[in-house]
């Protein structure tokens, strides 16, 4: 440090902030968020904290200074733990894949279908229905899916449904539907005490084998892709409103995964986890199932963008008995999320 100017050692001061950013968001995964609700809310800015440590890395290589190791060691520590944002792809050669050994599955958060009109734009409902056939997944799922009668009507090449307006046990929830072309056996929902958020599933029998999907919706941040949004609040209060939702995030990503592991059945977990892949939340949910976007998607997965930042929070997971064909994300502006599509297929010892 004696040998550096005035101007490095203010630098190296705000590199020393940036990597005590980036360590202590290494450790939230594999903290529960009720020990680190306070600043489990940087789960969600990880990608700016390791584009920031790039920085100060590529300044101080630069420089020709061993200053680089503070956030070299630290960015590479990242990588190895919880896996980059950006990602190219390595999927399975689909020419090696028999087509009928596979299932094909979307998830959408489709925002009502525009029931509000968030998008000042005409028929979004009906672009919403025509991409869903266009893409002609063998499930898809959506999450706030509020009206579901035209829905059933639009989407009648799925003689299968779940939409849990109908058939559900809880009120007062954001509706979320599955439809599926492959028979749905049993039905039901996770109640999520004090949300309007929920979570569905469904045991579908997919060739032949009986495979549990869930449906999620965890709890919302509520905000605005705007910066007015947070300049309107007082810090405390904001403070306060990220910590609440992180520990209903939790505790209903406790409620899932306990139901997962009650079940025999191979299971698929797909929704808005309203989190990113570096939380607890994500980690909690995801145990041991692969992430189809981190298998095989490209680029950087976003499904949300917050501040013009592109955010993956809805995800495709499968257990391991699966293999992952191929991940798409669409860049279609039908809701303020973007959609998700993954194809599968249940390992030979399956068959």
């Amino acid at each position: 440090m004696n040998n550096l100017s005035f101007i490095d050692k203010i630098i190296f001061f705000l590199n020393t902030i940036a990597a005590l950013v980036l360590l202590i968001s290494l450790l939230l995964p594999f903290t529960p968020a009720t020990l680190t609700s306070s600043i489990a809310v940087l789960s969600i800015v990880v990608p700016i904290t390791v584009i920031v440590n790039v920085a100060f890395l590529c300044y101080w290589l630069l420089r020709k200074k061993r200053n680089f190791l503070l956030s070299g060691v630290l960015i590479l520590a990242w990588y190895i733990m919880l896996g980059p944002f950006y990602h190219f792809s390595n999927g399975v050669d689909q020419s090696t894949v028999e087509n009928s050994r596979t299932v094909s599955i979307m998830t959408f958060n489709a925002r009502s279908f525009n029931e509000l009109e968030q998008i000042k734009e005409e028929n979004i409902e009906n672009r919403i229905y025509e991409f869903v056939l266009e893409k002609n997944p063998d499930i898809v799922c959506f999450q706030e899916t509020l009206y579901a009668m035209k829905a059933n009507d639009a989407l009648s090449q799925y003689p299968y449904k779940f939409v849990d307006f109908i058939y559900g046990k809880h009120r007062g929830k954001v509706i979320q539907s599955i439809y599926s072309k492959y028979p749905i056996l049993n039905i039901d929902s996770i109640n999520f005490p004090k949300s309007y958020n929920n979570a569905i599933y469904a045991d579908i029998l997919i060739k032949n084998d009986t495979v549990r999907l869930y449906n999620l919706h965890l709890q919302s941040f509520r905000i605005v892709p705007g910066l007015n949004a947070i300049q309107n609040q007082e810090s405390a209060k904001l403070l306060k409103r990220y910590k609440n939702v992180m520990l209903k995030q939790y505790q209903q990503a406790k409620l899932v995964r306990e139901n997962m592991d009650d079940t025999k059945y191979t299971k698929l977990v797909v929704g808005d986890f309203n989190n990113t892949q570096y939380s607890n939340v994500y980690r909690l949910i995801q145990g041991d199932m692969i992430d189809s976007f981190l298998e095989s998607g490209s680029g950087f997965g976003r499904t949300y963008d917050l501040w013009k930042l592109p955010l993956r929070i809805d995800y495709i997971l499968a257990d391991p008995d699966f293999e992952v064909v191929s991940h798409q994300n669409f860049d279609v502006k039908l809701s303020d999320h973007y959609p998700v599509m993954a194809t599968l297929r249940l390992k030979p010892s399956h068959e």
